[in-house]
């Protein structure tokens, strides 16, 4: 367990969609540091689960909810769900998550046989997208390129990338860095507006093209700072 920064002390952070494979993995990172997580899924029997099974394998407060229980219980809010249901999702959830500062880590990817590539989205992004239908909300961008992998793994002491985050409110992207850097290994480094959350997004279909041909998980690191 790590010392948590003052900026997280008392808080608790929701993870929608924390059943799926980044959601489980970040969970599993923050929770592990000691921050209070709620795992948010459309069943609240297999968020249930999943934060069972997470709390008999580590030592962190973890309970399970639906994503309308998760986000009514978070401080912060991850959402890790499939871009596929993403607006239906946030737009339903506007009242829960008022208030609050959500970080959408969603890429609008698609696939076929030449592999992954990134969507068009109307509004931009979808962290734009998520701040278009939740004007009541902050929302931050982050935890776009980080592998599922090596969050879920409890073997990989250290996670060795950066995050870029993303928002208009000085103060909730200093938090989402804070929230970055207790996981082992990881910096949050801030990256720009919200207005260029595509690029990061988008960046995952390169990433995902560099860990096929080199059989790997690969992160991002930004130098010189």
């Amino acid at each position: 367990m790590t010392n948590l920064p003052e900026s997280l002390a008392g808080k608790t952070v929701a993870v929608l969609g924390g059943t799926g494979p980044q959601g489980r993995g970040l969970a599993r990172r923050f929770a592990v540091a000691g921050v209070p997580v709620v795992i948010g899924s459309r069943s609240a029997e297999r968020a249930a689960e999943a934060a069972t099974r997470l709390a008999a394998d580590l030592s962190g407060e973890v309970s399970g909810a639906d994503n309308a229980g998760a986000a009514a219980a978070g401080d912060i809010v991850v959402v890790a769900v499939p871009w596929d249901g993403h607006g239906e999702l946030l737009a339903s959830l506007r009242s829960e998550l008022a208030g609050k500062v959500v970080v959408d880590c969603v890429n609008p990817l698609g696939f076929d046989k030449q592999g992954a590539y990134a969507l068009a989205v109307e509004e931009g992004s979808a962290a734009q997208q998520a701040q278009s239908i939740l004007p009541d909300s902050t929302v931050v961008g982050a935890f776009h390129n980080v592998s599922a992998v090596k969050l879920e793994d409890p073997e990989v002491e250290t996670v060795d990338t950066d995050v870029l985050v993303l928002g208009d409110v000085r103060e909730a992207t200093d938090l989402v860095q804070d929230l970055a850097d207790v996981i082992p290994g990881v910096r949050g480094v801030y990256g720009g507006r919200l207005r260029n959350a595509h690029q990061v997004e988008a960046l995952t279909a390169n990433l995902i093209s560099v860990n096929r041909r080199h059989k790997a998980h690969a992160g991002i690191r930004i130098t010189d700072i």
